[in-house]
């Protein structure tokens, strides 16, 4: 059986987490897949918006330690492991433009829960919740929750969450922040793909530029933030979406974007 797999429709690709029978607790070969599967995304220009999401009643509950092998307390090959295989998948992450919903239907445990930290919004059914577990087993974060859970939720409630160890339910995490919305269980997916779809109806170009633009801005000065915007503007203003969207405004239709 796979353990990842990918389908596009409505110019939404969705990637599922595919160990249902173990929490989609990753593998090595997972990792790999799932680094691949979004870098494939990002590069479809067919691909609009992506979806990633979990088989069965879990998100994803984190590395699956039977399946890497005897890495003992060997510091270099934690690294490695960790450098060369998990991290793959935030670093890649990071490098797409387009929207990256998580739909999260369950369980998002350890690493499991620093990857739908890592996309851009977080869809949560009602059986969903949240654990930033590492603190439990006297480790600490691999993949990147360090650095998006305080910029998520602010930095006492990120200290709070990792130093206890703590369960956060779907109405707390919506409470907090940690996701945008709660939703039935039987509808979480079938939502969040229609959303993903509806962003992916949009004009793609202003999309990305859009994405780039919010991304970009968190982390520098205001200067450099409005000196970026103006740029963007001019670019995004010359292009023939921008000039459908404004046509089809004004003649108060639908648009059809081309992405040029």
């Amino acid at each position: 059986m796979a353990e990842l797999l990918y389908s596009l429709t409505d110019a939404v690709a969705t990637i599922t987490l595919n160990r249902p029978e173990r929490k989609n607790a990753f593998s090595p070969r997972m990792i790999e897949d799932l680094a691949e599967a979004l870098g494939d995304a990002s590069a479809d220009d067919t691909v609009g918006a992506i979806v990633l999401t979990g088989a069965g009643d879990a998100f994803c509950s984190g590395v699956d330690l039977d399946s890497i092998g005897d890495l003992g307390a060997d510091p270099l090959k934690w690294k490695s492991f960790l450098h060369n295989k998990v991290q793959t998948v935030p670093r890649t992450a990071a490098t797409i433009d387009k929207p990256l919903i998580a739909a999260v239907t369950g369980p998002a445990v350890g690493a499991g829960m620093d990857f739908a930290l890592m996309c851009d919004m977080r869809f949560a059914s009602e059986s969903a919740s949240f654990c930033e577990s590492y603190i439990r087993i006297g480790m600490v974060p691999g993949a990147g929750g360090c650095w998006f859970l305080p910029r998520i939720v602010g930095m006492p409630k990120a200290t709070e969450l990792f130093l206890s160890g703590d369960f956060v339910d779907a109405q707390e995490a919506l409470r907090i922040g940690l996701v945008n919305r709660v939703l039935p269980s039987a509808d979480t997916l079938v939502h969040t793909q229609e959303f993903a779809a509806k962003l992916a109806a949009g004009p793609p170009l202003a999309t990305r530029m859009l994405k780039r633009m919010l991304v970009q801005s968190a982390r520098t000065d205001l200067d450099t933030a409005l000196d970026l915007a103006s740029s963007h503007m001019g670019v995004a203003r010359s292009t023939s979406d921008a000039a459908e969207a404004l046509s089809a405004f004004r003649e108060r239709r639908p648009a059809s974007y081309k992405g040029d």
